[in-house]
């Protein structure tokens, strides 16, 4: 990933126009995550990329005495979420916290639960903190994440063909991901179980249906295009002739039907117990 996509400059509002379908994976990813070591004290829970916050708060319903942290790096995101901080109603606490999934390395022992949900993608080399992030989880402790494995999908493969075409070459050429962003699953369980842990790994292809006008155009808005929108944020008519050629290439790979738009959206998911000893 470039400098240029690490700054994004993100939309919550945006972001949340599809809140139910990105929430599933969370949700999913959520339902295999074993419970926590008993420590006598409450657990401690960090989320990697909270975004505006609206799924960390799900902590709460398992984890409801938990002192739970949710970390981003966008301050648009972060203002989003700092309004759901503050006690819950089973005794813990939510807040929420600048940091950066790049160079973020609590201290050992630290966290019950490290979880990250579609942030990891935008973070080159991910893998390489794998073993520092284990280490700040206290024994039996886990690591859990989702990353999307769609780049090679068209929504991401027109996008970059797009951009790398004359016209865009020079502004947007090289500014987004490819599918390196992310490991083969059987690279992630491989890393995790050579850390000690226990892993386990899947994958899941979402066939969304979205309704409205243009909804994958509006979808990758608020996601995989944002690197695009902020570089030509100063340039309304270059956003303009972008968005509508995008927009029309991305009409004739997901055609819509009298029921919606069908979006296959493939995700990687991974949990990772460490050793309780």
């Amino acid at each position: 990933m470039s400098a240029a996509a690490a700054a994004a400059t993100w939309d919550p509002g945006q972001y949340l126009r599809h809140r139910d379908h990105r929430s599933r994976p969370f949700t999913d990813l959520l339902a295999r995550v074993p419970e926590l070591p008993a420590r006598g004290r409450p657990p401690r829970i960090a989320d990697l990329g909270c975004g505006p916050g609206n799924a960390t708060r799900l902590l709460a319903d398992r984890w409801p005495d938990a002192h739970i942290t949710g970390y981003d790096n966008s301050p648009q995101m972060l203002a989003r979420a700092e309004p759901l901080a503050g006690p819950t109603p089973g005794g813990g606490r939510l807040d929420f916290a600048p940091a950066d999934a790049t160079d973020w390395a609590p201290a050992p022992g630290t966290y019950d639960l490290i979880l990250s949900n579609a942030t990891l993608q935008w973070v080159p080399g991910h893998p390489g903190s794998f073993a520092a992030w284990t280490r700040a989880l206290a024994p039996g402790g886990t690591f859990a994440f989702q990353v999307p494995g769609n780049f090679d999908a068209p929504s991401h493969v027109l996008m970059r063909e797009l951009a790398a075409t004359p016209p865009w070459r020079e502004r947007l050429g090289g500014l987004l991901r490819h599918a390196d962003a992310v490991l083969a699953p059987g690279d992630y369980l491989a890393r995790l179980v050579d850390l000690g842990c226990a892993a386990d790994v899947w994958e899941t292809t979402y066939l969304h249906l979205l309704t409205g006008e243009d909804p994958v155009l509006d979808w990758v808005k608020g996601t995989g295009l944002r690197p695009v929108l902020t570089a030509l944020a100063d340039d309304p008519a270059a956003t303009e002739a972008f968005l509508t050629t995008y927009r029309d290439l991305l009409r004739e790979a997901y055609p819509a039907t009298a029921h919606g738009t069908v979006f296959p959206f493939r995700r990687i998911f991974a949990v990772a117990v460490k050793d309780g000893a």
